[in-house]
């Protein structure tokens, strides 16, 4: 005797009692005691009993159970037969059935694996993408989040999910900062309205459970800005494939070309560069008067950079630009 225990009642039941047979109608309540009706194309016995395939004839989708209790000993959620008027639909009926319900299936898994390649394509360009817009010093990367509410209040549940994702650009450090969150802000229109500095949103949830920080009204609905940590790029490129394979994914305010935005005329003054990674090169110096030429061209400053084993400010670019910094600082070329 093989004996399961319904979590609703606790009833008992020996799975070795075949309860209903094939073409046999049952009736299932769900949450709220909604009922629904199903019918049993298939009735098969395991090690642990008897087991009984159905089809929903509301969804037209195939189900199985083990228990399914006499209608007369009602008590709550769950499936029973009507152990009174037992009732059954005509057998060629059912079998047309659960022919439709296999090609429904067989539609569906079709359908997703079309999705699936549909997916992969777009992450291929996605990482193609990202590998072309990560600079070298990365460390973080700063996105932007569509949050949709799923909370249910009445069972005291509140959660949310992410239905969109959008790359404001990119950190070379990982500790948080909202000011950081602000000035990417305005890279896309609905996070616009989060560059003006507001403490209301700045939310600081840095603890187990938490959301940790981020920019924003409301982690349940709305948008927000938080910063993500990169701790491994083929890790990142891999997960954020495919949000960057969609071109409207990636809003990074595009930097002015070096030939439209930076003088050709040299400048002079104490300026040094250094090759500080092996894909980086940084600008050390008194930068403040020139710092348009420099953000110009793709340059980005930082106040934490490290000269002569030193905390000193500079500006970060790739090493692609050095021939360029040198012309444009009167430096000598190697």
């Amino acid at each position: 005797m093989t004996r399961l225990v319904s979590l609703f009642g606790g009833t008992v039941t020996d799975t070795e009692i075949q309860v209903v047979k094939e073409n046999q109608v049952v009736i299932g309540y769900g949450a709220g005691m909604n009922s629904y009706r199903l019918v049993v194309h298939k009735v098969e016995h395991s090690k642990n009993g008897f087991i009984y395939h159905m089809i929903n004839l509301d969804t037209k989708e195939f189900t199985s159970t083990e228990i399914i209790n006499p209608l007369s000993k009602k008590f709550g959620i769950g499936k029973y037969f009507d152990d009174v008027n037992p009732e059954f639909m005509d057998a060629f009926e059912v079998v047309i059935l659960r022919q439709e319900v296999e090609a429904k299936v067989r539609e569906k898994a079709e359908a997703d694996n079309q999705e699936q390649q549909r997916r992969e394509e777009i992450k291929a360009i996605g990482r193609e993408r990202l590998k072309e817009i990560i600079p070298a010093n990365a460390q973080a990367v700063i996105i932007a989040c569509e949050r949709e509410d799923r909370s249910d209040p009445y069972s005291d549940y509140f959660a949310a999910s992410t239905v969109r994702t959008v790359i404001l650009g990119f950190s070379t450090h990982t500790k948080s900062n909202f000011q950081e969150m602000r000035n990417l802000a305005g890279n896309y229109t609905e996070t616009e309205y989060l560059k003006e500095k507001n403490e209301e949103y700045e939310n600081r949830e840095n603890y187990t459970g938490g959301h940790g920080y981020y920019l924003g009204k409301s982690k349940y609905h709305g948008w927000i800005i938080k910063k993500a940590q990169i701790y491994d790029r083929n890790r990142f490129f891999e997960d954020y494939a495919y949000i960057a394979g969609k071109e409207e994914n990636i809003c990074i305010s595009k930097v002015p070309t070096a030939t439209t935005d930076v003088p050709t005329e040299s400048v002079t003054g104490d300026f040094t560069i250094v090759d500080y990674s092996e894909k980086s090169v940084a600008v050390f110096g008194d930068t403040k008067v020139i710092k348009e030429q420099l953000s110009a061209l793709g340059g980005r400053f930082n106040k934490y950079l490290t000269q002569n084993e030193q905390k000193c400010a500079g500006w970060v670019f790739s090493k692609s630009k050095k021939s360029e910094l040198q012309q444009l600082l009167n430096l000598n070329q190697e």
